[in-house]
């Protein structure tokens, strides 16, 4: 399960991972989550950033995340197609 982002806030740490299976998909996408969460939301990167499900996320969260993802679209795009290749991914942090 590599990390790709860490995008920390003032009142949570959010993890964007993909998981070892992903490789068998081909859509882009995304496994969102905070320390907490028991099911992750995932996203869809392509062909636009949207929710594939929902996970135990909060309506509030889930538009936070979609948010980040959308801004960081594009370098979640270049880890996928890193990831894809069964290369090593580079983990982004960003702290608001």
């Amino acid at each position: 399960m590599p990390k790709v982002l860490i995008y920390i806030t003032a009142k949570i740490i959010w993890t964007f991972i993909f998981f070892g299976t992903d490789s068998n998909e081909n859509r882009a996408h995304i496994h969102v989550g905070k320390r907490d969460t028991k099911k992750m939301c995932k996203i869809w990167l392509e062909p636009t950033v949207e929710v594939a499900s929902k996970g135990t996320l909060t309506d509030n969260q889930i538009k936070e995340v979609l948010s980040i993802a959308s801004k960081y679209r594009k370098e979640l795009m270049n880890q996928w197609n890193v990831f894809k290749k069964g290369s090593k991914v580079s983990i982004i942090k960003v702290k608001e």
